[in-house]
């Protein structure tokens, strides 16, 4: 049975930043075969791993499996599934992360976990877990080769009490043996360095991986910006707005403005670059996003 290679591995001895890919679940049979087509191409640009989504209590965790195995037979990247701590007890956690071990997969993004559609405030499933740290700690101990991703949050997490407690949050993640972060989305890149150096400050050394959202429209990065509490750029909201409903102009903006976040992002020393790239290949295929994709892969 194929085992994957630890992403922690690739960041200690990769000779150049490090490109991965995140996909999620499609809801039905067709979407899944638009979705092969789509990560074909994706995995024509050599990405260095990629990350499935995973939605807890069965809502789409079997399609979560369903989408590795399919990437799996695609290529032979490492492909690395979610899990979060929503709708499991530990004694389900303990089975999942058995079975996941089982199927070869060495590579977790270690998440709480968003409350349940309808819910505003997350709540523990009976004998679960409440935080993300928790989760890492019961994957590590249960299967120590298991190379935990966490989430970063380069403008604080929505439930966070303060910037240094979020921050303290993390340094709780990495320590219990997080091996790498991957930030939430943003579009000013001043944001990220700035917390890498507050992380940096606060004795976090692991690889924090930034995470972007190429925007698509102004109405989806608004929504976006509202779900994750993230800044929209001034000058970004006004390139979407004048693109008005002109569906592949407001494309063209995202795209490029992706471009130059990357390029910026790179040159000052990014470990890398995740794309949270909504399943469609366009985007990345698209000039000049695909031009800074080959400039980090080759391909």
């Amino acid at each position: 049975m194929k085992t994957d290679v630890s992403i922690q591995t690739l960041f200690a001895e990769a000779q150049r930043p490090l490109l991965s890919f995140e996909f999620f679940p499609p809801k039905d049979e067709a979407g899944l075969e638009t979705l092969q087509t789509h990560a074909r191409e994706l995995l024509a640009l050599a990405p260095d791993f990629v990350t499935v989504t995973y939605g807890a209590g069965g809502s789409t965790r079997q399609k979560t499996f369903e989408v590795c195995r399919m990437l799996r037979n695609l290529s032979d990247i490492p492909v690395m599934p979610h899990l979060t701590c929503v709708g499991s007890s530990r004694a389900d956690l303990d089975e999942i992360a058995d079975e996941i071990h089982a199927l070869g997969y060495r590579n977790i993004m270690t998440l709480r976990g968003d409350p349940p559609k309808g819910n505003t405030e997350f709540q523990p499933a009976p004998d679960g877990l409440s935080f993300a740290v928790e989760l890492v700690q019961l994957l590590k101990r249960r299967h120590p080769d298991f190379c935990c991703g966490v989430a970063a949050y380069p403008e604080v997490h929505p439930e966070a009490d303060s910037p240094e407690s979020d921050l303290a949050n993390l340094k709780a993640k990495i320590d219990a043996g997080g091996a790498f972060g991957t930030t939430q989305l943003f579009f000013d890149n001043a944001l990220y360095f700035s917390f890498v150096e507050r992380a940096r400050a606060a004795g976090i050394t692991a690889p924090i991986l930034p995470g972007l959202l190429p925007a698509l429209s102004l109405k989806q990065v608004q929504r976006m910006c509202t779900m994750c509490r993230a800044a929209l750029p001034t000058e970004l909201e006004q390139q979407l707005a004048d693109a008005g409903e002109d569906a592949e102009a407001s494309q063209q903006v995202g795209i490029e403005w992706a471009a130059r976040q990357i390029e910026e992002l790179l040159q000052q020393g990014a470990p890398g670059i995740h794309l949270y790239i909504l399943n469609r290949s366009g985007i990345a295929l698209s000039p000049p996003l695909r031009t800074v994709l080959a400039g980090i892969t080759g391909h």
